[in-house]
């Protein structure tokens, strides 16, 4: 099925359900009538759940595949998203040649870095990733917001103005859409006394993310991919094969770099505002912890790692200290009190402290991420071995 073998093909369809049942599954908070209304509930907690999936799957395919661990792919985040408004400055809301061009941009700004980059390996190659992202960090946010050369609009954002010409608008909507179809719209299905609602711009979103995995999944399984994986191995028994790696690390870099164009250019579909704050090293660190915490190298892994950090960052920072109290209210006062004052600094303002602590727990007891943990408590129920039930991981190369 669509040129995937039997195990791949129940993957896919399985990411398939996951994402598009997403809304429904990982509602957090629902409303009391939830079970007479399915609300698309957080629709811009979806959103950021399939967007941040694209980047870290096209991390995926460089740190992954190839073992290069790049500190700076914030920066073709940021590139991507700034371009996609631009396009909506200039043309339209349509959000089909903003996402093309930001995926153009991306890779073209990639294909030079990588260029660059790829001379050194190891820690040396990291650290020239960062260099680039942080200057293209410091150039979104002064150089290029010059009065006279206003390319990112500095530290405030780049954004779309009534004055702005978009010269295809003509009587389209007035936020971004895909063709008349508004991003932040809302369809309803009636089945008999249930109500389902659907956000467009989450499952717009997700059609990017469900192609996006496609793409990435044969790519694993191509002679590309099994090439790539030579270079993580030992690049240089491959190099003294007379066979020049550097292409296929830059075609990696490039595709990846892609990616996060496509992320950043649908985050921009989403809310149409590009800031400098996309492309900080911190952005750059979060794709990293998605990737490892899902687990690197496998395809289901970066999915994961995004879906974990954006659902429990937004349950852990939507919880105060009202929400405890009530949380606590059938207890004793001074009990109540007692509690609420050692969880608090772990929630709300202080959720990164939770977040950190889940993230070391998962690094020290399933180094492998959470493919590995799910595929050894699988292995443990079933009474299988690791070769014979993982169909995510990657195959393991011959001694």
């Amino acid at each position: 099925m669509f040129g995937l073998d039997k195990v791949d093909t129940r993957t896919f369809l399985f990411v398939v359900a996951i994402t598009l049942l997403a809304p429904f599954i990982l509602n957090p908070f629902p409303s009391e009538s939830a079970l007479a209304q399915f609300n698309a509930g957080y629709p811009d907690l979806m959103q950021r759940f399939v967007i941040f999936g694209i980047f870290a799957i096209g991390f995926n395919i460089l740190f992954g595949l190839t073992g290069y661990l790049s500190f700076g792919h914030a920066a073709f985040l940021g590139v991507g998203s700034y371009a996609a408004v631009w396009m909506f400055k200039l043309l339209s809301f349509n959000i089909v040649p903003a996402i093309a061009l930001s995926i153009i941009v991306a890779g073209l700004f990639s294909l030079v870095i990588g260029y660059i980059c790829l001379r050194r390996s190891g820690i040396y190659f990291s650290i020239l990733t960062l260099a680039f992202a942080q200057m293209s960090f410091a150039m979104a946010y002064s150089v290029l917001s010059n009065p006279s050369f206003n390319l990112t609009n500095g530290e405030t954002g780049l954004q779309v103005y009534a004055s702005d010409p978009q010269y295809l608008k003509g009587n389209g909507p007035d936020n971004t859409h895909l063709f008349g179809l508004e991003m932040n719209s809302t369809a309803t299905l009636e089945i008999g006394a249930w109500a389902f609602q659907f956000n467009i711009g989450f499952y717009v979103c997700a059609a990017f993310m469900i192609a996006a995995f496609y793409i990435a999944m044969r790519i694993f399984r191509s002679p590309f991919g099994l090439m790539l994986r030579a270079i993580k191995t030992n690049q240089t028994r491959l190099n003294y094969t007379g066979l020049n790696s550097r292409p296929y690390m830059l075609a990696a870099f490039v595709i990846s770099g892609m990616y996060a164009g496509l992320a950043g250019g649908l985050l921009a579909a989403t809310d149409p505002l590009a800031g400098a704050e996309r492309m900080q090293w911190t952005a750059s660190g979060e794709v990293v912890l998605m990737t490892i915490l899902g687990g690197a190298g496998t395809l289901l892994g970066p999915v994961l790692g995004a879906a974990f950090i954006k659902y429990f960052e937004n349950i852990f920072s939507k919880i105060n200290d009202t929400v405890l109290h009530t949380w606590f209210s059938f207890m004793p006062e001074s009990i109540e009190n007692f509690l609420v004052a050692i969880i608090y600094p772990f929630v709300g303002k202080g959720w990164h402290l939770t977040l950190g602590l889940m993230f070391m727990l998962i690094v020290i007891f399933l180094p492998g991420g959470l493919v590995d943990g799910g595929m050894r408590i699988w292995n443990r129920i079933t009474g299988k071995n690791r070769t014979q039930a993982d169909p995510v991981a990657d195959p393991k190369p011959a001694e």
